[in-house]
C-alpha cells in the first residue's frame, strides 16, 4: 500500500503541467460549483489535496482565509501562481502523515476521498475531525467515474492504472464509491452528513460532527 500511494504522488507530480487540461466534461459537471456555493465555506477554510487551485478561488469567494495543502511541489507552484493571494497559505505535505497546527470552520477537498484506499478511509476522516473546529463543518466532491481501460486488476479493485500523456502509466487508487453506502459509513463514525449525487457520476457531500 505504501508503494501504491508513493506511486499515486508520482502521477500527480508528473501530471501537474497538463492537470487542468484534463476535466472531466461530463454532465452534473455545473452542479458542483453551485452546491459549494450554496455551502457557504466561511470563516478559516482548510483545502486537503488543493492541487493546481482548482476550488481554491472559489472558497476565498467565501472564506475569510485558505490553507491549502497538497503532496505536490509541482501542483504547488501552479497553485500559488494562480491564486495570488496573501489569504492563502500553502503547505506540501502527505495527508497521510499530515497533522494539522491549528483547527478550521471549515474542511473542504474536491476529488481526493476517492484517492483515499479503504484501508485508510477511517484514519482519514479521523484526521478530518481533528481539523474542525467543535461546530466546524466539512465539504467535499468527487466522482466515481472509471474507465474500462483503467481497470487492469478488474472492476472489484480500487487500484487502477493511468497514463500521462506522452504514455507513461502509473497505478493509482480510485475508490467508486457509491453516494447512499458512502453516507451510511460516515454516518457510523460518527458523521452527520448528506451526500447527494449529480446527474452525471459526480457527487457532493456536506457534514459535521454529530
Amino acid at each position: 500500500m505504501d508503494e501504491l500511494l508513493v506511486e499515486q504522488v508520482g502521477y500527480y507530480r508528473a501530471l501537474a503541467p497538463d492537470y487542468l487540461d484534463r476535466g472531466l466534461d461530463l454532465p452534473g459537471g455545473s452542479e458542483l460549483t453551485e452546491a459549494l456555493d450554496a455551502f457557504r465555506p466561511r470563516g478559516s477554510v482548510l483545502e486537503l489535496a488543493c492541487g493546481p487551485a482548482v476550488w481554491t478561488g472559489q472558497l476565498l469567494g467565501h472564506a475569510a482565509d485558505v490553507t491549502a495543502v497538497d503532496a505536490s511541489p509541482e501542483m504547488l507552484a501552479i497553485a500559488a501562481a494562480r491564486v495570488s493571494s496573501e489569504r492563502v497559505r500553502f503547505i506540501q505535505a502527505d495527508l497521510f502523515t499530515w497533522r494539522p497546527d491549528r483547527r478550521y470552520d471549515v474542511v473542504f477537498f474536491g476529488f481526493w476521498l476517492s484517492h483515499v484506499p479503504a484501508e485508510r478511509f477511517e484514519s482519514f476522516w479521523s484526521l478530518v475531525a481533528d481539523c474542525l473546529k467543535s461546530q466546524g463543518r466539512v465539504f467535499f466532491m468527487d466522482d466515481a467515474y472509471r474507465t474500462p481501460d483503467e481497470l487492469v486488476e478488474g472492476p472489484a479493485s480500487s487500484t487502477i492504472r493511468r497514463r500521462l500523456p506522452d504514455g507513461t502509466a502509473y497505478r493509482i487508487v480510485k475508490v467508486p464509491h457509491k453516494p447512499g453506502d458512502l453516507e451510511s459509513r460516515l454516518q457510523q463514525l460518527g458523521w452527520d452528513i448528506k451526500v447527494t449525487a449529480t446527474a452525471g457520476p459526480f457527487y457532493w457531500g456536506a457534514a459535521s460532527r454529530v
